[in-house]
């Protein structure tokens, strides 16, 4: 592709034309000049064009655990099998990876970035890019920048000074850009210090395109522009989604007053037109079909990266790994029988299969001829768990249901205000189609141009049970309706329903029921009627034909479930206890209330722990979780969200078959209390629609370090059924250009194979503005087998030495001497030195 004979081709209203999405998932068309590029979300998976009855796709853990992991193989790897699944799906740019800062737990989409710390955040980003790059598709780093709230998140002012943007919230889009070269970037959706991102000259203009020398394309969050003029003036090239909102005639007009002139056109066109040839030399063609990829090696590969991501934090007892002679093994907790392969929202994707830790132990205990037992002991959700695998489409024995739409109310009494469904005959669909989930987004998905947006909906199914007694059934939509059990209505949501957090904040609160005296095996009628009118006049942002979703689960006694739980513990050699969060309580969307487990877990923890003292716990969240039995549980894991291959991952740990060799990215705190950004995070500290930063510089370890606050699980810490021993430090002489190197050596002195994640800290105690105690400058993933010894070196540059000075308006790295620490954690420093630097660097760029 030649841009410039491309270019030449374009006329003026067709290079506006571009300026702005086609749909959700596409670049405008021009015809015969320039095909439309395809876009899907990441960071782990590809989920292709579709919310709603979408391909299916592979599920990767999730981007806290690829932190965790602190192996920039394994991230360049899972970024090359992302390529292979965009190619199958006909996509040019993937919409990841996210590398906002982890300021807060409770941060709605913490899951979806790789740590606290800036240096580990963009070393992973960048392997993650070069491995997605190398294949032709174009990473789109997102969200730039100081993004790390849902709460008011289109509104927000991130109030954080010039340091501490530079030191902690740019840090890793400026190592990811200077080691990986991503092709396209997202702006943020939020205001840093009273302006919106997406029309701020200084942050994407003078630092990203100027200072950073970064030559890629410039897209938006979607819905996140919020300008006309001012954002191409800033430089931001594409407008996403489309139809267009804030280009198309308004650039016109801009131009007619001259607030716009055709060159300011020409620029953010050739950007679009360079990430175009991207897309054309990937060789992945252009509205290809949709398909997904499922083979053995995947499988395995996506069960390695649920095992690598996984992190050992207690092994009091031993009791890890477990032995193959256990013949009776206990599973308890809400987070064992259902596969959490993902936090909600954006990230959220349909899995080609899932296996859940239940699955995954169950095909272990079969090997060993071991018994499996369950028990549920607690509930975690938020919203009832779906139905999907207890429906079945009327009339068939394939499982789904049936989801019919008119664009007139297909009888007098669609909505049945008086409780009961009528006999009458509903009059000819518009459109039907059939779905296999109790989750539906209907954002895409339907057919447009036989639907109006405002349009009548009918989800029909049977519903069978697999357990005799009362059932909770929980439903809410986006728009108004109603739903019926053999006819008649248990849930009014079409009677001024009240707005809740659901489908991207458009959805009603989820209002619950009971259902008593349900049989096993029986098939009941289950039927979602609604009406999207007041849906549409309410203003969505995007074109949307409304939301269905419903959940159902057999009610328990909270107490007895705890009873019967702590009872097949005890009379179990083995007890794995899978506890945590899930995609109800860390999406997109919404931040975390508390940092607390759900409903009775902690209750549920502290009996089966009383039970048998040798229980593991396996947790399984995105961000930290509060933890008040810590003390008395001898033995946890700490999971994440695992992908497909979760409870295949987490069995390989358990037993040995992988020996873990994950490190915390985030800090564990003890209390909520404790987090740096506590006082001023979401609707706390806001000052007028601003958020404060507080804590300036010190973000995640920094802040309990400069506090001298102890934390459960300190930042980098994660053990091993290895032991491993430092020794012998050696550091280079400090060039005049501030490079030297440390090297060092580690042995196995056990006799189990495995890997340890070696980190290289900096303390700088002359400096001439207050730093931080300590902070991670490199960190090195070296395997050894049983008694084997390896000297390793990690290279550092001026960059290591050096903090912004605002006074200066520039990266200083002060003459002096430095301390060096390597060590296994934060925590644990095992090794010392100093180094010195003859004469004071000072510099601007990367």
């Amino acid at each position: 592709m030649d841009i410039d004979q491309v270019f030449a081709k374009l006329s003026l209203p067709q290079k506006i034309k571009l300026l702005a999405g086609s749909g959700w998932w596409h670049t405008e068309e021009i015809p015969d000049i320039v095909p439309a590029i395809r876009l899907s979300d990441g960071p782990n998976g590809v989920r292709g064009t579709r919310f709603f009855n979408g391909v299916p796709a592979s599920c990767f853990p999730s981007s806290s655990g690829l932190g965790s992991s602190f192996d920039v193989e394994l991230a360049s790897n899972v970024g090359k099998a992302l390529a292979d699944e965009c190619r199958a799906k006909g996509v040019h740019v993937l919409l990841a990876p996210t590398v906002n800062t982890q300021r807060s737990p409770l941060g709605g989409r913490g899951f979806e970035s790789f740590s606290e710390d800036p240096i580990l955040n963009g070393t992973i980003a960048a392997a993650y890019i070069n491995g997605l790059q190398s294949k032709g598709v174009s990473a789109t780093i997102k969200h730039f920048v100081a993004n790390d709230q849902e709460f008011e998140r289109f509104s927000i002012s991130s109030e954080v000074s010039e340091r501490a943007l530079r030191e902690i919230y740019l840090k890793p889009f400026q190592i990811a850009v200077r080691d990986s070269k991503p092709w396209a970037l997202m702006t943020c959706y939020n205001r840093v210090n009273g302006l919106h991102v997406s029309e701020d000259k200084r942050l994407i203009g003078d630092i990203l395109r100027k200072e950073w020398g970064w030559e890629g394309m410039i897209m938006s969050d979607w819905i996140g522009v919020y300008s006309t003029a001012e954002s191409i003036k800033a430089g931001l090239d594409l407008e996403m989604p489309g139809p267009t909102v804030m280009r198309g005639k308004a650039v016109e007009r801009s131009l007619i007053s001259q607030k716009l002139f055709p060159s300011d056109i020409d620029e953010r066109v050739r950007k679009i037109l360079e990430l175009l040839k991207h897309a054309e030399e990937s060789g992945i063609p252009f509205n290809a079909p949709e398909e997904y990829i499922d083979t053995p090696e995947l499988r395995q590969f996506l069960r390695t990266a649920a095992a690598d991501t996984i992190v050992l934090l207690k092994n009091d007892k031993k009791v890890l790994p477990l032995s193959d002679k256990v013949k009776s093994i206990a599973v308890i907790g809400p987070n064992a029988k259902v596969a959490w392969t993902s936090g909600g929202g954006s990230a959220r994707l349909l899995s080609t299969y899932t296996v859940s830790p239940l699955e995954g132990i169950g095909k272990v205990a079969k090997n060993i001829g071991a018994e499996v037992k369950y028990a549920v002991g607690a509930a975690s959700h938020s919203y009832l768990p779906l139905l999907d695998s207890y429906i079945q489409q009327h009339g068939s024995e394939s499982p789904g249901a049936l989801v019919e739409f008119w664009n007139e109310a297909p009888s007098e009494d669609f909505l049945a205000p008086d409780g009961q469904l009528s006999a009458n005959k509903l009059s000819q669909c518009a459109w039907s189609t059939p779905t296999l989930g109790t989750n539906c987004f209907l954002m895409d998905g339907v057919d447009a141009t036989k639907v109006n947006i405002d349009c009548f909906i009918r989800y029909s199914t049977k519903f069978t049970p697999d357990e005799s007694g009362d059932w909770e059934f929980g439903m809410n939509v986006a728009g108004r309706g109603n739903l019926y059990f053999d006819n008649k209505l248990i849930v009014d949501l079409s009677t001024d329903p009240e707005q809740g957090e659901s489908f991207f904040g458009l959805g009603t609160v989820d209002k619950q029921t009971l259902v008593t005296g349900l049989e096993a095996g029986r098939a009941y009628d289950l039927e979602i009627r609604i009406s999207t009118s007041d849906f549409a006049a309410r203003g969505s942002p995007f074109t949307c034909w409304g939301g269905i979703r419903l959940g159902g689960v057999r009610k328990f006694d909270g107490e007895k479930a705890i009873e019967e739980a702590a009872k097949l513990a005890k009379e179990s050699d083995a007890v794995i206890l899978v506890i945590g969060l899930n995609h109800d309580w860390e999406s997109e969307g919404f931040d975390r209330k508390n940092i607390d487990l759900p409903g009775l877990t902690n209750p549920l923890v502290s009996a089966v722990l009383r039970a048998n003292p040798n229980t593991v716990i396996v947790n399984q969240s995105g961000t930290p979780v509060a933890m008040p039995w810590i003390n008395e549980a001898p033995t946890l894991v700490q999971a994440f969200y695992g992908g497909n291959e979760l409870g295949n991952g987490i069995a390989d740990v358990l037993w040995g078959k992988v020996n873990p060799s994950a490190k915390v990215s985030l800090t564990f705190p003890k209390r909520l209390e404790d987090t740096p950004a506590f006082p001023s995070f979401g609707d706390k500290g806001q000052e007028l629609g601003k958020i404060l930063y507080n804590e300036g510089i010190f973000v995640g370890y920094r802040s309990y370090e400069i506090r001298n606050l102890e934390t459960m699980f300190p930042f980098g810490f994660g053990l091993s059924y290895s032991t491993f021993e430092y020794s012998d430090l050696q550091t280079s002489a400090v060039a005049a250009d501030g490079t030297f190197s440390v090297a060092f050596t580690i042995k196995n002195t056990s006799n189990v194979a495995g890997r340890e994640v070696a980190q290289v800290y900096i303390s700088d105690p002359q400096a001439s503005l207050p730093r931080p105690i300590k902070e991670l400058r490199g960190f090195t993933k070296v395997a050894l087998q049983a008694d084997e010894s390896k000297t390793v070196k990690v290279d550092l540059t001026r960059e290591a030495l050096s903090f912004y000075d605002h006074r200066q308006m520039c990266w200083v790295a002060e003459k002096g001497k430095f301390e060096v620490l390597v060590g296994a954690s934060s925590q644990d420093i095992l090794l010392k030195a100093e180094v010195e630097l003859a004469g004071t660097i000072t510099w601007t760029g990367l």
